[in-house]
């Protein structure tokens, strides 16, 4: 069955984690306590931008910025459809230097960027699906936001309320697989938010908790190979009997700070 799904050349934009730290608190995961190994992080990160070059992925790079522990985690940077970017204002005023240095980079690439007039935190809660984008709330992103996003991209947004702070972005409790399907852990979402997913998904892949709390659903996807947590093993194996092939990437280091592999990566959709 794998043979029948079909990959698709992806180009990311990343950032180094060389000033990767956890030094304030913004979601569960963080505690400033907590100690760094950055040395293992930057050999976690270095795996990742492996694995994708190897599977013929184009990787860009921003450079970090002393100061920004967090902006390793790019995919909160902005959101790209059609070769346009709708760029991020962030919830913790710790993280809005990052939208600065993100949108240079862009406009040194030749884009032109929208910069969020509401709390919007880019592909952590703005999830595309080559037809509309899915779009959390709950704890970062406004709705606010989404109307706004829809009238940039003038692409439909569905709404999901995101309930469990655990899952305080779209993309550690959902992620896409293809243009046709996701996978998703139900209990992130709520009654309303589920309902609607089940009638837009009903073939969608289900996660559990156990996997979810591993950041399995913080996963990268390109029709095929399926970038995912080497502990989520009960996903990985049921994105197998799918059809499509896991490629375990081990950043646990980056799970300190609330992220995992689709954190660290901005999907540039020209």
């Amino acid at each position: 069955m794998t043979d029948s799904r079909v990959p698709r050349r992806r180009r990311f934009l990343v950032c180094e984690p060389r000033h990767f730290a956890v030094q304030y608190a913004i979601n569960p995961w963080m505690h400033p306590d907590t100690t760094v190994d950055v040395d293992l992080a930057r050999e976690q990160w270095q795996g990742l931008i492996r694995a994708y070059r190897d599977h013929g992925h184009t990787v860009d790079a921003v450079d970090p910025v002393p100061g920004l522990p967090d902006m390793v985690f790019a995919a909160n940077s902005a959101v790209v459809v059609d070769g346009r970017v709708f760029g991020s204002y962030f919830h913790a005023p710790e993280r809005r230097p990052e939208s600065d240095h993100y949108e240079t980079w862009f406009k040194a690439a030749g884009y032109d960027v929208h910069r969020s007039e509401s709390v919007c935190e880019g592909e952590g809660d703005l999830v595309w699906t080559g037809r509309y984008l899915l779009a959390g709330t709950g704890f970062r992103t406004t709705r606010d936001a989404h109307r706004e996003v829809q009238e940039f991209f003038g692409h439909p947004v569905v709404s999901l309320t995101l309930v469990d702070p655990y899952f305080y972005h779209l993309d550690t409790a959902l992620f896409v697989l293809d243009d046709h399907n996701i996978v998703y852990y139900p209990e992130a979402f709520s009654p309303g938010s589920r309902e609607v997913l089940a009638r837009l998904y009903p073939d969608a892949v289900l996660a559990t908790r156990e996997d979810a709390m591993v950041f399995g659903l913080n996963s990268v996807s390109d029709g095929r190979h399926v970038f995912i947590a080497p502990r989520a093993e009960v996903l990985a194996a049921r994105l197998a009997d799918h059809g499509y092939d896991p490629v375990p990437v081990d950043l646990s280091e980056f799970h300190k700070a609330g992220g995992g592999i689709k954190c660290c990566t901005q999907e540039i959709r020209s």
